[in-house]
């Protein structure tokens, strides 16, 4: 950076040897890093006010920092004693799996080692193999144990044991040991300027991976409760915020008119789709439907529709061609994402927030591929994580305004986790849910769902 715009390094000639010589001159290496800080602020600056992202930085992103700081600090109270008692069970059922699988095998090997299972699995017991890794190595990995289910009982064993194994070392023996003594909670590190789309993130433990798809996943959420007896959490979750910034940016009036109607919108969409009324919707369809609104949100062409709904790439394009049919402003709105973004080389968000896409001027059709992809994923994914952090911004103040026990502890996705006095949840609620859903002026409604208990998995508001 001090190259490209002071036309000059001035950590040049500062570093300290790799061999340690020059460890007490280290102090100039150190200033000379806070001297260019500040000598590139001007040229910093002068960036943010041509790109117009002056308001996204002083009235959402630095805010921001400020109530995240806060939240790292508060932290989030564990229940490890469950989380010992969950393990305990968990390493039984995989014990049990072990001598089931070890059974199936006909001999005991290292379930962790993928040679020996690629040997046990495709040399032994003559598994039809599925596709090979980069090396060239027929694959182990779940993708492709998935679809070979049905040529042994060993796969479904492998699958399961696999699951115990990812949740036994990743959460139940690792959060408990980064419960910090002297607070007695986790703290995680939240992250504004990791994620090209603005989204948040998480590390130092990565609080937003906590599983939430599997029943024993959500388990693991039971593991995170208030501080104290005389306490609750709360969770608010914003309810299809993608979908509704799609709606918003399009201007598709059969999305608009689904949203304004308090629709189910995957139902709403399906009945559009494939012209029944919405009491003929069946979960088959209704799901189909939900992986075509959310896949066009992420980019998805035929083919990968295709794969996630386990249909033929023709049958995937008559099902993306109705929808377009039935949201025609869609299709629009899409092609001009990318055709804007080609012309410009980056996307915007409703608040200004750039992503650069060089990937569409690339000669590799794969890249320019991904490229389109970005093109089509950033404003919205951007967007709703532009509205989430007004949300978050609103919320903190209107808890403040109204002198509540109730504190922020987490943000995952469009969910936000606090911690609340028992006596004042459910007013907390209230409050909370106005905040978010005034929180940027939308062409459709925003909507909130808020739910309280005892832990994070019991606080989920209902449905979700």
């Amino acid at each position: 950076l001090c190259e490209r715009y002071l036309g000059r390094d001035l950590l040049a000639g500062v570093a300290p040897e790799a061999d340690g010589q020059l460890f007490g001159e280290a102090w100039r290496l150190v200033a000379a890093e806070a001297a260019a800080v500040a000598l590139l602020v001007p040229a910093m600056e002068e960036r943010i006010d041509r790109a117009g992202m002056r308001r996204l930085l002083e009235e959402v992103e630095l805010p921001l920092s400020s109530l995240l700081a806060r939240m790292q600090a508060r932290g989030v109270a564990l229940d490890v004693a469950y989380l010992e008692e969950m393990a305990e069970g968990v390493r039984d059922r995989m014990r049990d799996l072990e001598v089931r699988i070890y059974r199936y095998a006909g001999r005991e090997f290292n379930l962790n080692s993928p040679p020996q299972l690629r040997q046990v699995l495709y040399e032994e017991l003559r598994l039809q193999p599925g596709k090979r890794t980069p090396k060239g190595q027929l694959s182990t990995d779940a993708s492709v144990l998935e679809k070979l289910r049905d040529q042994h009982p060993i796969v479904d064993a492998l699958l399961a044991w696999r699951e115990l194994d990812k949740l036994n070392s990743t959460y139940l023996e690792a959060l408990p040991r980064l419960v910090d003594p002297r607070t007695g909670r986790v703290h995680t590190s939240f992250n504004q300027t990791v994620a090209a789309t603005g989204r948040l993130s998480s590390s130092n433990p990565n609080l937003q991976n906590i599983p939430v798809r599997t029943e024993l996943g959500r388990q693991i959420r039971r593991a995170f409760i208030p501080g104290s007896p005389d306490q609750l959490l709360l969770v608010a979750d914003y309810s299809q915020i993608e979908l509704r910034i799609l709606a918003h940016l399009s201007g598709d009036e059969g999305l608009r008119e689904a949203f304004a109607s308090d629709a189910d919108i995957h139902t709403a969409t399906a009945a559009r789709v494939f012209g029944i009324p919405e009491d003929r919707v069946d979960p088959a369809l209704r799901s189909r439907a939900k992986m075509v609104n959310y896949g066009l949100a992420y980019g998805m062409n035929a083919y990968g529709l295709a794969q996630r709904l386990g249909i033929t790439p023709d049958e995937a394009q008559e099902i993306m061609d109705a929808y377009f049919a039935r949201f025609p402003r869609i299709r629009e709105y899409l092609e001009r994402q990318v055709a804007k973004a080609a012309a410009e080389g980056f996307t915007e968000t409703i608040l200004g927030r750039r992503r650069y896409v060089p990937e569409l001027q690339h000669p590799n059709p794969r890249v320019r591929d991904m490229g389109r992809r970005i093109a089509l994923n950033a404003p919205i994914q951007g967007s709703a994580a532009d509205v989430f952090k007004l949300g978050m911004l609103g919320v903190d103040r209107a808890i403040r305004e109204a002198g509540l026990d109730c504190h922020m502890l987490l943000t995952v996705h469009d969910e936000l986790v606090f911690e609340v006095a028992r006596a004042e949840v459910e007013g907390a609620a209230v409050v909370v849910k106005r905040a978010m859903e005034s929180a940027y002026e939308l062409s459709v409604p925003l909507r909130a769902d808020v739910g309280w208990g005892p832990n994070w998995a019991e606080a989920a508001p209902a449905g979700h």
